[in-house]
């Protein structure tokens, strides 16, 4: 049985954590989407456009992974795409109360039989998040290690401007 799975974020930017759920996710499934989430309401460092780009550069050597974008309601987006999976990523205990939370109203939302996996991040990167990453960097600390080097790149570049 083929099946197919999404992973979704806003990740802005993509960190190291995001990329251990990718690529373990990647081994499960046959295909996994990288869903990127567009909310206009939130003040984003990088653009949709950017954010898929730097996706796609960084899972490059993913061969079943692909990326897209949406907005709205996840549950409408995995029903029009018929994913049989929906994968998310918990760091700590209040990652899981809020991802619990989330998963139970989508279960009602989603049609068929669409179920949601959580993976624990690696302990290595459970402290990390996109916000924080964003900080450290923009005080100028050092973020090596915790971001893939394309993002760090991009970031780099998003300073300098």
């Amino acid at each position: 049985m083929k099946q197919k799975a999404i992973y979704t974020g806003s990740f802005d930017p993509l960190t190291n954590g995001h990329m251990d759920i990718i690529t373990r996710a990647s081994k499960l499934y046959d295909k996994l989407v990288i869903g990127v989430i567009f909310n206009p309401s939130k003040k984003s460092m990088f653009t949709l456009e950017e954010r898929e780009e730097m996706i796609r550069k960084a899972t490059k050597d993913l061969p079943n992974v692909e990326v897209d974008h949406f907005s709205g309601l996840l549950a409408d987006y995995v029903n029009e795409n018929k994913f049989d999976v929906v994968v998310r990523g918990l760091r700590a205990t209040t990652d899981f109360e809020y991802e619990i939370q989330m998963a139970q109203m989508n279960a009602r939302l989603y049609r068929d039989n669409v179920e949601t996996i959580f993976l624990m991040t690696n302990p290595q990167y459970s402290f990390i998040s996109s916000s924080m990453i964003k900080e450290v960097h923009s005080l100028n600390g050092c973020v090596d290690g915790l971001i893939p080097e394309i993002i760090l790149e991009y970031m780099d570049k998003k300073r300098k401007v």
